[in-house]
């Protein structure tokens, strides 16, 4: 089982850079993505962040510093993610982290523009 969908890439190595507060993964199909902590924290699936029904979610803001203290492997599917502002309820899927590395110039700006829009800081 590849995550949640048994067609999505299964990652062969996961590196966290603290100084540099990014995370480092590479999947099967040759695929690498660096993501930055703040991005993976303000893209968090929990409920927390998306909210609990449909809509963009809880808008997270001053999360520029933060970073990751601790990777915990769930099954053979995911992993959770603790971040050093005691967020620690998302477990990002395979499938979920392949699409956050595959869209990222997307999301990001589309984060942006939410913070924007609200006249609020990334610090």
């Amino acid at each position: 089982m590849a995550g949640l969908n048994a067609a999505t890439p299964l990652p062969v190595e996961i590196k966290l850079h603290q100084t540099s507060r990014v995370l480092d993964i590479a999947f099967d199909d040759g695929q690498r993505f660096s993501l930055p902590c703040e991005y993976l924290r303000v893209m968090s699936p929990s409920a927390e962040v998306r909210g609990h029904g449909i809509g963009p979610g809880v808008l997270q803001t001053g999360k520029r510093n933060v970073n990751i203290v601790a990777i915990e492997p769930v099954g053979h599917y995911a992993a959770k993610l603790v971040f050093d502002d005691g967020h620690n309820s998302g477990l990002y899927s395979w499938d979920y982290l392949y699409e956050l590395g595959r869209d990222q110039a997307a999301k990001w700006q589309d984060y942006l523009d939410r913070l924007s829009a609200a006249g609020a800081s990334r610090d």
